[in-house]
């Protein structure tokens, strides 16, 4: 099992190099959606605290 954990784990980074090699532009894009919505989760959990000690 441990084995197929490795491989697998291998498998994902050849992949992702790929991906990111052959397709940059769009490997972009899927980067800056992440990020956008990892921005729009961190604003509204603030939101959340601030309007908790308000």
């Amino acid at each position: 099992m441990a084995r197929l954990k490795k491989w697998t784990g291998y498998a994902l980074i050849a992949f992702v190099a790929f991906y990111l090699l052959t397709q940059p532009e769009s490997a972009a894009g899927v980067i800056q959606t992440g990020v956008g919505g990892l921005m729009s989760a961190a604003e509204s959990l603030s939101r959340f605290v601030n309007t908790l000690g308000a």
